[in-house]
């Protein structure tokens, strides 16, 4: 039995954690969910290129700024992150749930890619003006507006879904259960994203508009969703684990409350709306402060139990390898991301460099588990040798980048902003800034290869396989 099957052969065995196989109706669902996060790939990932030209000191004389650079910049975001994220959770709230409310599913799955669809156009559409709001930069334009509202009717039909079909046990026996619980507790902040975005909307005061207006409709919601991104995290480190063959040693129940701690605090945003209106400094800094709490707490027993699990070094079986190599680059990457983040002062590229190392960590655990998944979706393998590149290349690429936006916020170097805007004066600012553009393409290389590695073994089905999930 190889190293990826057997985990789900054993999954009441204590120390494994990952889902038993699914429905075969809820397979053919989670392929599309796939399908859609890997054309976000795509799109944000052509963006990114001109992202990373645009502020590389050796390339940035060659594009325009300005617009164009914040333009590809927030079409890049909301696909690489937003779509991206929701996409997999899609994939995750699928299999975990029960085989209910499939028209529902379907439906989420449609509108939402159609409001994609629309947000990846709208750059060639008549743009608007790009706004670089916090977690949800919008083009203020009606087609992108349009596109980001559908995209968010049909991420609600697949909160409100999940509901219906969830399954889960506040006393887990088993590593699935535990997965299966906090994958749905992963839909309390989801709901709560939801009601935020809502509430802000409406008690917007009037005469708003441009970055104060979305950053303050955004702000609340948008710290949910960080949520949501850390709990699907820790599902995929403990699921990756056990993929690797490795015996994690915690506790379904210990690793219920890492769940519980990464969404209770999400409790907080509607209690702040209370005392105070989202834009009080005293509201933000109550969110801060909860999303921080949330987002490190439960972090450090799951990751020291997965490293435990799958020490590096350890001798693993061809189809481990991959996973590996994407689990401890999510952990390495997510913790430099978190460490920047006690360094921060003032408004300059440190900002960036601590939110892309925890946003890069979520992504590589996820692209670990789409490795995973694949055969179980009815698709071959990946490249072995491939696959460990991907996530490796990208690893390199992303913590070059990150070190480079951290050295230069040690310089001051302002965030949002491209070419000769960026001001960069001394010797040592630049370099900074040549690292940072280096690890971006390294990087994209990385992101390309994931791409091709996926879409590689979609087209190839499983061996003695008819192409549904097993």
């Amino acid at each position: 039995m190889s190293a990826v099957a057997q985990p789900v052969a054993l999954a009441a065995n204590a120390g494994d954690f990952s889902l038993p196989g699914a429905d075969a109706r809820l397979g053919a669902i989670a392929r599309g969910w796939l399908w859609l996060g890997l054309a976000a790939l795509i799109g944000s990932g052509f963006l990114s290129i001109i992202l990373v030209l645009s502020r590389a000191p050796q390339f940035q004389s060659l594009l325009p700024a300005g617009d164009f650079f914040r333009v590809a910049l927030v079409v890049h975001v909301d696909l690489s992150v937003l779509v991206w994220f929701v996409s997999l959770g899609g994939i995750l709230w699928t299999l975990s749930g029960r085989p209910r409310a499939l028209g529902l599913n379907r439906a989420a799955l449609a509108v939402a890619g159609l409001g994609t669809v629309l947000m990846a156009v709208s750059p060639f559409a008549g743009s608007g003006e790009p706004v670089m709001a916090n977690y949800i930069p919008v083009l203020d334009g009606p087609v992108f507006l349009w596109g980001l509202a559908i995209f968010g009717v049909g991420a609600t039909l697949l909160v409100a879904r999940s509901l219906i079909a969830t399954h889960f046990s506040f006393r887990p026996e088993s590593g699935a259960e535990a997965l299966q619980t906090g994958l749905a507790l992963g839909l309390v902040p989801a709901v709560i994203a939801i009601l935020a975005f809502a509430w802000s909307w409406l008690i917007l005061p009037d005469g708003l508009d441009g970055k104060a207006y979305y950053e303050i409709l955004f702000w609340d919601g948008g710290h949910a969703l960080q949520f949501i991104w850390t709990t699907l995290m820790l599902v995929a480190w403990l699921w990756l684990a056990s993929a690797c063959g490795g015996r994690v040693p915690m506790s379904p129940r210990i690793a219920l409350l890492c769940f519980v701690l990464a969404t209770a605090c999400a409790l907080v945003i509607p209690v702040a709306y209370l005392p105070w209106p989202p834009w009080a400094v005293e509201h933000r800094s109550l969110l801060t402060f909860a999303m921080g709490l949330g987002g490190g707490l439960p972090i450090l027993p799951v990751a020291l139990a997965v490293l435990l699990a799958v020490p590096p070094g350890q001798a693993l079986a061809g189809e481990g390898r991959p996973l590996r190599a994407a689990l401890h680059s999510s952990v390495v990457l997510f913790c430099f991301g978190g460490l920047i983040g006690f360094t921060i002062a003032g408004s300059n590229v440190k900002i960036p460099a601590h939110y892309h190392g925890c946003i890069v960590g979520v992504t590589l655990a996820l692209m670990g588990l789409v490795y995973h998944l694949l055969p179980r979706l009815g698709y071959g393998l990946p490249s072995r040798k491939w696959a460990v590149f991907s996530s490796y290349c990208y690893a390199a690429g992303q913590a070059m980048h990150i070190g480079g936006l951290m050295w230069s916020g040690g310089y001051g170097v302002q965030r949002k902003v491209a070419g000769a805007e960026q001001a960069l004066k001394s010797g040592s600012e630049i370099v900074a800034m040549g690292i940072m553009g280096m690890g971006g393409l390294v990087a994209i290389i990385g992101g390309l290869v994931f791409v091709v590695v996926v879409l590689l073994a979609m087209r190839r089905k499983r061996a003695g396989a008819d192409g549904r999930p097993a």
